[in-house]
């Protein structure tokens, strides 16, 4: 037979703790929503722009690395090829002295004495007596050679193992930089795609229309470049309008921002430095009002930024990844001061 007992009802003590632990739970879940809301869509913007203005950073010290791991590589190669023609120089020196000494042994089988008494010439054996001195001298003279050119040998292979532990460190050195600058990269990516699909079209929308605004015609008054060079400079930075800015690129196609001042510069037949803070020292101070057109531009207290000064309060610079080779106001960043090349 069925039994029909009604089920345990629990007791009040327990049904007490359940509504607590259920009231904490919605309480910590509303806690957390409060304490972590879904970032808007400008300030997931100012989160970004900040992360690219941090790998802007971090890229102009992989450029100055990378500048010096370029600089060391060739220091190291001519060592090298130094280290090579002198080896075979010394080895030259070394089969001469042992040809001088083979001469020397064969002609000298006797007594110098003995040979002036049964020379039937002697004048002629005199005259070779005095070759055989010249000769002694030349041996002399060489052995200093060989020792002379083996102690620079030893300074240069010493000198190029130092430089060779400073290229391994720089290239470790570039691959950290490098992983930093990706990881800027990635964390700004990550943001963004916490973004509904309609809100990271707006913002491409946005930086197509700053791209597209440059490209357009912008008032760049009528003040002239302050030397032949810095217009020339501006005339190559113009020719660019557009081009992508690339972490660590030079030109022709994509630039980073003293990437494109650099190759610009080039253009005009001038060699810069290749970060932003050896460019600022590149030439002559100037503030603000004393700006003409191709100047160069700083920015940020650490001077990581850097462009062309276009004329009328506009700059001409690779901003940031995702935008290109454009115009820009001079008060949209932290004006630091110009310097004329």
């Amino acid at each position: 037979m069925a039994s029909h007992r009604r089920p345990k009802q629990p007791n009040r003590a327990r049904v007490t703790v359940l509504t607590a632990t259920a009231a904490a739970a919605v309480a910590l879940t509303s806690q957390t929503a409060q304490a972590d809301p879904k970032p808007t869509k400008s300030e997931v913007k100012a989160k970004v722009d900040k992360l690219y203005e941090e790998a802007e950073h971090a890229t102009e010290k992989y450029n100055g690395a990378k500048e010096k791991q370029e600089k060391l590589q060739k220091q190291v190669g001519n060592l090298q090829d130094s280290v090579a023609r002198g080896q075979g120089e010394l080895n030259d020196l070394r089969d001469s002295l042992g040809s001088m000494a083979t001469a020397q042994y064969r002609s000298g089988g006797l007594d110098p004495s003995l040979q002036l008494f049964l020379s039937s010439d002697p004048d002629d054996y005199l005259a070779k007596a005095s070759a055989l001195d010249q000769l002694g001298s030349k041996q002399a003279g060489a052995l200093k050679k060989i020792q002379s050119k083996q102690r620079t040998l030893s300074q240069q292979r010493e000198e190029a193992s130092e430089k060779l532990k400073d290229l391994e460190d720089t290239r470790k050195e570039l691959g950290d930089k490098k992983k930093k600058i990706q990881g800027k990269l990635a964390e700004a990516q990550r943001l963004l795609n916490t973004l509904t699909a309609q809100e990271r079209a707006e913002l491409a929308r946005e930086e197509e229309r700053a791209n597209r605004a440059s490209s357009a015609r912008v008032d760049l008054g009528s003040s002239a470049s302050a030397t032949q060079r810095a217009s020339a400079a501006l005339g190559a930075a113009k020719s660019k309008l557009g081009s992508p800015y690339v972490w660590g690129a030079t030109g022709p196609s994509s630039f980073d921002c003293s990437g494109l001042t650099s190759w610009a510069y080039s253009q005009a037949g001038v060699s810069l430095p290749r970060t932003s803070q050896a460019q600022a020292s590149a030439g002559t101070r100037i503030s603000q009002s004393q700006l003409a057109p191709g100047d160069l531009v700083f920015f940020y207290s650490d001077l990581h930024h850097v462009g062309l000064y276009a004329g009328n309060g506009q700059i001409l610079h690779a901003p940031k990844p995702g935008a290109n080779v454009r115009y820009e106001s001079i008060n949209n960043m932290p004006f630091m001061f110009g310097v004329r090349v």
